[in-house]
């Protein structure tokens, strides 16, 4: 809930305050072109990227390895993108940040670590549920089968 107050609220409003305190800065024109070359380009070296990082995993699929750039690296370049062409600073920055190759691979790597530790927490509190003898469930995963033919196999 918190994290959309953020994106739909507070966003909006720093966004709105940097484009005023920039086009007093460097004027209302400059910044108005400014905010439109960042989204032409952005959306253009998101596109590239994003090319790259499909074909590069279409690749490492059809050669049956496992892709060096996976779905991470797409998401990332898919969100950078929809950033570069949301009008604002603060958006261009992340966007950029998130396209840009170098530090596109440093957040996917602290975006992998952090969604493996989620995971271990996770599980580590199923275990412990199930050593308490809550949510306990049949042996097998499944629902216990019950042969009633009674043929000898």
């Amino acid at each position: 809930m918190r994290w959309l107050i953020i994106a739909f609220i507070v966003v909006p409003f720093v966004e709105l305050y940097l484009l005023l305190w920039l086009s007093r800065w460097i004027d209302f024109w400059p910044t108005v072109l400014l905010t439109i070359v960042t989204g032409w380009v952005g959306g253009n070296l998101a596109k590239r990227e994003g090319l790259r990082v499909w074909r590069a995993y279409q690749r490492a699929v059809s050669e049956h390895r496992q892709p060096e750039q996976g779905i991470v690296d797409g998401l990332l370049v898919l969100v950078g993108g929809a950033l570069l062409i949301t009008p604002g600073v603060l958006t261009d920055i992340v966007g950029f940040a998130l396209v840009v190759p170098v530090t596109r691979k440093w957040v996917a790597s602290w975006l992998r670590a952090r969604i493996q530790r989620q995971i271990a927490v996770h599980l580590a509190s199923s275990r412990q549920n199930d050593s308490r003898g809550q949510h306990r469930e049949p042996r097998g995963g499944g629902p216990r089968v019950v042969d009633t033919i009674g043929e000898d196999r």
